[in-house]
């Protein structure tokens, strides 16, 4: 692994795993090995999901989002994949020595809306201050509970064959708003993350299918990287579809430029879902006109991604190992 942490470390790739797994065996226990961004708990007589993360994003403002909304946000949708309904968030802040009060403000209004918007209540929280340069600017943490919607049917962490794979819409958003606002590139694009809450369009799935196996939001690393990890925890192979993947043409005209892969471009608002074929349509259809089903669940070349390219070639996705783009979350 070496002997330093890289920022490699967190683009969600190949070393980002190789340091959960190294850092996971020390606690290593039956909800935790799931590997999944919520965990799935019982209370008494309840199912609840439980998640929490922390956003390091840079810039703190970007194109159809911030810091703020990206920590609710990004919760609320972790829980979500889970198959429950957010209810309570904590906010945490480490706070870097001479910010601004009326920047903090800003930050904390989008964090009110967007948990207006989400309809979770921020419930617990805390702030830490450091010395400059000890920080940049503020970074945030939040953990979510939310209570399992279908106690019936367990959507987890493995796909099973024959799943038809959908998702809910245009990729690689979020990663190209950020790194042309980070870069101050210039691109006159009108390019904006995909930042939102998908709670409500998770819980429609759920009414519409009782036969999801997998739900999962595309944040670092993208879909490649998603997929990668799904096949890889279900010993199944995955089948992708190019002509089928949404992108916008001027989203994929910045990555050209750039040298990015969109497929593994970070998302904040995208979410793919394994459902069994028959009921493909109306996961679809709840998932809104963007919707499209890109790729199935085979039993071949097991834990490996295999993309069929729009000319009728084949490409292997694999877990990425370098960043394509750091702090974008």
């Amino acid at each position: 692994m070496g002997e330093r942490i890289t920022l490699a470390h967190g683009n969600g790739g190949k070393l980002m795993h190789e340091l959960v797994d190294r850092l996971r065996i020390k606690f290593s226990n039956k909800i935790l090995d799931e590997m999944s961004d919520a965990a799935e708990l019982c209370v008494q007589k309840s199912k609840i999901a439980f998640s929490t993360d922390s956003y390091v994003v840079k810039p703190l403002f970007f194109p159809g989002g911030d810091i703020g909304k990206l920590a609710v946000f990004g919760t609320v949708n972790d829980i979500s994949m889970k198959g429950a309904r957010p209810l309570f968030i904590s906010l945490s802040l480490i706070i870097e020595e001479g910010l601004g009060i009326s920047l903090l403000d800003r930050i904390m209004t989008s964090v009110r809306e967007a948990s207006r918007r989400a309809r979770v209540q921020v419930v617990t929280g805390d702030i830490k201050v450091v010395e400059r340069a000890s920080a940049d600017k503020i970074f945030i943490n939040t953990s979510g509970i939310g209570l399992i919607i279908n106690t019936k049917r367990r959507i987890g962490s493995k796909a099973e064959k024959g799943d038809l794979i959908v998702i809910n819409g245009k990729i690689a958003e979020h990663g190209m708003a950020v790194i042309n606002a980070r870069e101050k590139l210039g691109f006159i694009s009108g390019i904006k993350s995909d930042c939102t809450n998908l709670n409500v369009q998770a819980e429609r799935c759920i009414k519409a299918s009782k036969r999801i196996s997998v739900m999962r939001d595309l944040t670092r690393g993208g879909l490649a990287t998603a997929l990668c990890e799904i096949a890889s925890f279900s010993n199944l192979g995955i089948e992708l579809y190019e002509k089928n993947i949404p992108i916008k043409g001027n989203v994929r005209r910045m990555c050209d430029m750039l040298g990015f892969d969109p497929l593994y471009v970070a998302n904040e608002g995208k979410f793919v879902c394994f459902v069994d074929k028959k009921d493909a349509s109306k996961v679809k259809r709840g998932m809104g006109k963007s919707a499209a089903i890109i790729g199935e669940v085979v039993s071949s070349h097991k834990k490996e991604v295999y993309l069929k390219t729009v000319i009728d070639a084949g490409r292997i996705l694999q877990m990425p190992v370098y960043d394509q783009l750091p702090r974008i979350c």
